[in-house]
């Protein structure tokens, strides 16, 4: 995947570690550098974030519909530590207090997600609105800017409305997309006005790859020979055609986003979840390889789409039929379908070559070669 400049756009939150003097033998290491806020540049945005269905609770307040991931963690409790979304951390009652925190720490922006079932409780415009819904999210809005606090508005943060879920399998289905914009533009005209950073999609990656490749998070889906106690699913076929929907569904919000008046100055992107490689064994060729081919498989897959409008080539090679194919019409959406990369940054890896995939067994990981 070829990497070109392009605006990056994050937050940055800062963990302050302090260690106690200590004696050790070898060479002493020089005092580590300090960081302040001089030592970025300005305009550089200090901030927290955070997820509805984290953080939110108030699961029966508001009319609110259930999503994906409140059935997901009370069908099997064991797969979510036996925890729930239901209360969470009650930012639904108490986000003036955690607001106040986040001034306290002299963050200047935050970013929050919108429930897709606190704003149409079963899907899609026409089954209802919760006003009641909209109006929590006004008020939070508000009370951040009061705060001089900028608010990083994420659309979609895994919560797939349960009704529609129910009704035509969710982001399995391509009806996804003309719900998802329906609720995108619903949003970008309600908080347009008052919101100038917008995200469509969380982690794409992890949301097609755990949930319908692994079955490590909602809705848990994969092939038995992946994990046994997987009841449904399709690795290697499923989190193909779930990331198509997906991609034509953000090329669809963003559509809608630059024809919204009210958003007229604001930008949009997705938030990616990229990790770093390096190779597990220098000396092998293949597995520096390998470190192109986990790029393009992780980070390229929706990367690429949104800026060049298509796959990339590699994922076409080795993934063959199973990778749907846009039409002109949807490259042509998503070609340029972002105003910014947002880079979710946890970890590094090593990546080695996998040498014989096993055909009868397809999986994301398998196809990776990694």
């Amino acid at each position: 995947m070829a990497l070109h400049k392009f605006p990056l756009m994050g937050l940055l939150l800062l963990l302050t570690i302090v260690v106690s003097p200590a004696t050790a033998d070898g060479p002493v290491c020089p005092p580590t550098t300090k960081l302040s806020r001089a030592s970025f540049p300005e305009g550089f945005l200090f901030g927290t974030a955070t997820a509805a269905y984290q953080v939110e609770g108030a699961v029966n307040e508001t009319c609110r519909g259930p999503s994906l991931w409140d059935i997901y963690c009370k069908r099997f409790p064991s797969r979510c530590n036996y925890d729930n979304g239901d209360v969470a951390v009650d930012f639904f009652h108490r986000y003036k207090e955690d607001i106040q925190l986040m001034k306290n720490l002299n963050t200047d922006a935050f970013r929050m997600s919108i429930a897709w079932p606190r704003i149409f409780p079963h899907g899609r415009k026409e089954k209802g609105v919760s006003q009641a819904g909209v109006q929590f999210y006004h008020d939070l809005i508000d009370e951040l800017k009061r705060n001089g606090i900028t608010p990083f508005v994420t659309v979609f943060h895994w919560d797939t409305p349960q009704d529609l879920e129910d009704e035509y399998g969710g982001f399995l289905s391509e009806r996804i997309v003309k719900d998802f914009r329906e609720y995108a533009d619903f949003v970008f005209q309600e908080y347009g006005g008052k919101v100038k950073h917008w995200i469509t999609f969380n982690e794409p990656w992890v949301f097609s790859h755990a949930g319908y490749d692994v079955g490590k998070k909602a809705p848990g889906r994969c092939s038995k020979y992946v994990k046994e106690e997987c009841q449904e699913g399709r690795s290697g076929f499923e989190a193909y055609l779930v990331t198509h929907n997906l991609l034509n569904s953000h090329a669809e919000a963003v559509e809608a986003f630059r024809q919204c008046e009210k958003c007229k100055g604001g930008k949009i992107g997705i938030a990616h979840s990229p990790a770093w490689f390096e190779p597990h064994d220098l000396a092998d060729s293949q597995d520096g390889a390998s470190i192109d081919r986990a790029l393009d498989f992780i980070l390229g897959w929706h990367l690429d789409t949104t800026m060049y409008g298509d796959y990339p080539q590699i994922m076409k090679d080795i993934v063959g039929h199973r990778l749907p194919k846009f039409t002109d019409a949807q490259k042509a959406k998503l070609k340029n379908s972002a105003d910014f990369v947002g880079l979710n940054y946890y970890t590094s890896v090593f990546s080695n070559h996998l040498e014989k995939p096993d055909p009868s067994k397809p999986r994301w990981m398998q196809d990776s070669l990694i």
